[in-house]
């Protein structure tokens, strides 16, 4: 991805720098050649060229850019299971993954995290973004996942008579897992996601409090993701797949939803960061009937969002540490509402606004092992920037409106916002 060159002025406005300190009024952020070379108080901002570019914040907010950490790029707001691995070709879903790469860049997220992609699009579309193909977060690839043969993303019957290898691999023992991690390696990514439990979607086969995969399996597939540098993660609500995860050494845990004392000891011993994907469960109780969701399955989600809330409480106060991000692309969570679930984890768990944007920006930056790069708006680091007209500190929730979104630069580069220019596609050129 081109980083800019020269300088760019940001002024004008309040400064989150993303490392928790306190919020810097009238200040200033001086970009040179897409990296940050100062943020803090407009008066002691080092002088810049005359030609340098200068952005406006118009009295509001500039901050990193957020960090959506569980990022289903070729989830395109469906409304079945099936819809999933049956429904659309690779080349339709491809198409599809592009246009909500570029709608999450319009959001403000700079990064993501695929928490699973159909056909391994994220590696191809991490490609094309790189290469500045196409408009995207920077992203960090994870491909098609892992569950048990019979688990939670293995829906289809056996009179089908059809696979599920667009969209995970479905393992019986350790074999097979080491198998689908060594596909994986080849394939190219960066995280290798799993299903160790159900989910309050499935709830004949597969509810929230079932485990779906074995230690074993577990563990085999961390020893071989590791052993190929690979991390590991996985959808983990039942307690004793919480408590599996972290044994077997996993990298990361999404949800984590019914963590008990044991398990949040486990967690704060090896330092694990949550990403719970909270948002989704509200969506699901809300919506649920507009789109036939069964009532036991809408109640299950309500168990999960009640359940979720309190896990995620107290792992914050533990000392902890949460990304945000979780599970867009449904049709009653689509993809767009990304900021939704930072003004969730304030109006409904009651962290503060600070905790929630140093956990979509800072946090994120971590899960994604690009801490020294990106994240924060500190001395050296990409200038990754959201400018935001508005105190979200104040009004969180303005951070779902895309016409509140001023600016979205990476690496200094302006992409998106209402200040970033209009680009024309030129018509091609014909032989007479």
């Amino acid at each position: 991805m081109k980083t800019a060159t020269g300088f760019t002025l940001i002024s004008n406005g309040q400064l989150f720098d993303g490392t928790g300190t306190p919020l810097v009024p009238n200040a200033a952020l001086v970009i040179e050649n897409g990296h940050i070379r100062y943020a803090g108080p407009a008066a002691g901002a080092p002088a810049v060229p005359p030609d340098a570019r200068r952005i406006d914040a118009r009295g509001g907010t500039i901050m990193p850019g957020l960090i959506e950490a569980h990022f289903h790029a070729t989830y395109f707001n469906v409304e079945k299971l099936e819809d999933l691995d049956i429904k659309y070709p690779v080349e339709y879903v491809s198409l599809q993954a592009g246009v909500n790469c570029r709608l999450a860049l319009e959001c403000g997220y700079t990064s993501a995290r695929s928490g699973g992609c159909l056909f391994n699009c994220d590696v191809w579309l991490k490609t094309a973004i790189e290469n500045d193909l196409i408009p995207g977060p920077r992203l960090a690839t994870s491909g098609r996942e892992i569950c048990s043969a019979g688990g939670l993303m293995d829906w289809n019957p056996e009179f089908r008579k059809i696979g599920m290898d667009g969209l995970v691999f479905c393992i019986n023992g350790v074999e097979d897992a080491r198998k689908a991690v060594r596909a994986l390696v080849k394939d190219g990514v960066e995280w290798v996601k799993t299903y160790p439990t159900g989910d309050a979607a499935w709830p004949d086969q597969n509810d929230h409090h079932t485990l779906c995969m074995t230690f074993d399996e577990m563990y085999a597939v961390v020893a071989t993701a590791h052993n190929h540098k690979l991390k590991v993660t996985g959808h983990c609500r039942a307690t004793e797949g919480i408590k599996n995860a972290l044994r077997a050494g996993y990298d990361a845990v999404e949800h984590a939803t019914f963590i008990d004392d044991e398990g949040l000891d486990l967690l704060l011993k090896r330092d694990v960061p949550v990403v719970p994907g909270l948002y989704f469960e509200q969506a699901s109780v809300v919506r649920g009937k507009e789109f036939n969701l069964p009532q036991r399955v809408i109640d299950g989600h309500q168990e999960t969002l009640e359940g979720g809330a309190a896990s995620y409480r107290r792992i914050i106060k533990a000392g902890g540490r949460l990304g945000m991000g979780g599970d867009y692309g449904f049709g009653w969570n689509p993809h767009g509402d990304y900021a939704k679930e930072l003004s969730f984890f304030v109006s409904y768990v009651g962290l503060d606004p600070l905790t929630v944007l140093k956990c979509a920006t800072k946090t994120g930056a971590e899960i994604l092992g690009r801490s020294h790069e990106i994240g924060t708006l500190e001395l050296g680091k990409l200038a990754d920037v959201l400018v935001v007209e508005g105190d979200p500190v104040k009004n969180i929730s303005l951070l779902e409106d895309r016409k509140n979104i001023l600016a979205v630069l990476q690496g200094g580069v302006l992409k998106a916002g209402k200040l970033a220019p209009r680009t024309e596609v030129p018509m091609p050129k014909i032989r007479e």
